[in-house]
């Protein structure tokens, strides 16, 4: 067998990502089921059923059980993994904090879907981006085969010892985790050799006793939280060094911290992540096709933000528009006031605007890009950008009158 074959087939998003989890060999997997992160966990327990993986597989009472779980797991030196949405992952946020910032390398799948209220089972990134200060690293995906990859690399990820934080990936609900597309998956022995055993620097073992999440005062709470950011900072070469291991191995790259398509003489950059960077690629080909100069920026690794490498990749393009799926209220966009701090101290820094597209689960079309990049051309044209936070395709029929966009 050359290192270089693959199993191809067409499978939907949930079970490419539990193949991947499966391939990782985790020991513990505690679950609570949610949509639409509900298949992954029902295919991993038919695998655990079938003898084709050997993990304990807990059915606990909630989401935060779920993260509690792991951390006794990761606590006790095991390779860990969950999945969650929404309401799930608001519910497990206490629990993440402490995985953070007791430096466990544990695995969680985010299946992105909106936060209440309203309720809704549509698909954006206000849940995850929710946990974006805990410590979390955080990477979004906009393909079923990049969500099989990155969930292999984020265990190398989590558990390299310059790192040792837990890996949140980021799968846009339904968009992903229910659409069918060909993936292809490694043979065994090669995911072993990529990713082997888990071996903990520290873990609980009565031979050597420890404690996690001991109480700390104002002497050393502030060392505690400067090591965890330092390491959240060290990630940043991790995952570009991991993700070129992958490729040099498998020959499968989907970005590192960032990935840019037809940058590189762009009038207008497009910055966005998860599933709308591969509509946003076929927009950038049309619209060149029109003649307009466009360029893509894939926010792959959203924590650690890759600062460094999108001031390099937007250092010449006049005007970036952020399309985004998660909101500050009260301030803009969460992913547009992030790509602006990150351009502050840019030599030549470019117009940024903010537009909430798809945000709500509302429909991005290849119109809605149209649109976007006309009002990119706009800005240059007039020299600033009018409003911090642009909604797209908003119904102002149903809005009360006076105040529609």
């Amino acid at each position: 067998m050359s290192f270089h074959s693959k199993n191809m087939a067409v499978m939907e998003g949930s079970m490419a990502i539990a193949r991947a989890v499966r391939d990782a060999r985790p020991g513990v997997i505690p679950v609570y089921p949610i949509t639409p992160q509900t298949h992954i966990v029902e295919f991993l327990a038919e695998m655990v059923a079938n003898g084709e993986l050997d993990a304990q597989y807990i059915r606990v009472e909630s989401e935060f059980s779920a993260a509690s779980v792991l951390f006794g797991a990761a606590a006790a030196g095991v390779r860990a993994y969950t999945a969650s949405a929404s309401q799930g992952l608001a519910l497990m946020t206490e629990v993440i904090f402490s995985l953070a910032g007791s430096r466990l390398p544990v695995v969680l799948t985010g299946c992105n879907r909106q936060l209440s209220s309203p309720i809704s089972l549509q698909p954006d990134h206000q849940d995850t981006v929710l946990l974006r200060d805990s410590g979390i690293i955080e990477l979004y995906v906009e393909s079923a085969q990049e969500a099989y990859d990155t969930h292999l690399q984020a265990f190398k990820i989590a558990e390299h010892p310059a790192v040792r934080l837990p890996v949140l990936v980021c799968v846009d609900g339904y968009v992903l985790t229910h659409v069918f597309e060909p993936v292809s998956t490694l043979y065994q022995e090669q995911v072993n050799a990529f990713l082997p055993p888990y071996q903990p620097q520290e873990y609980l073992t009565p031979e050597n006793p420890l404690i996690y999440g001991a109480y700390t005062d104002d002497q050393t709470a502030l060392e505690m939280h400067y090591l965890t950011y330092q390491a959240t900072l060290r990630a940043k070469s991790v995952i570009e060094c991991v993700a070129r291991e992958y490729e040099s191995l498998f020959g499968q790259y989907h970005g590192g911290l960032i990935d840019t398509y037809r940058l590189d003489d762009a009038e207008v950059a497009l910055v966005a992540m998860g599933s709308m960077v591969s509509t946003l690629r076929e927009a950038v080909d049309r619209l060149r096709r029109q003649g307009r100069r466009v360029g893509l920026v894939k926010v792959r690794s959203y924590r650690p933000f890759p600062t460094e490498a999108l001031r390099d990749a937007l250092a010449k393009v006049p005007a970036v528009a952020v399309l985004e799926k998660s909101l500050s209220r009260g301030f803009q966009g969460v992913l547009s006031a992030d790509v602006k701090a990150a351009l502050y101290h840019a030599a030549r820094r470019p117009l940024v605007l903010g537009l909430m597209a798809g945000y709500g689960g509302r429909e991005m079309t290849l119109g809605t890009v149209d649109e976007v990049v006309a009002r990119a051309y706009q800005a240059v044209g007039q020299g600033c950008v009018e409003e911090d936070c642009v909604f797209l395709n908003l119904r102002k029929e149903i809005l009360p009158e006076g105040i529609a966009q």
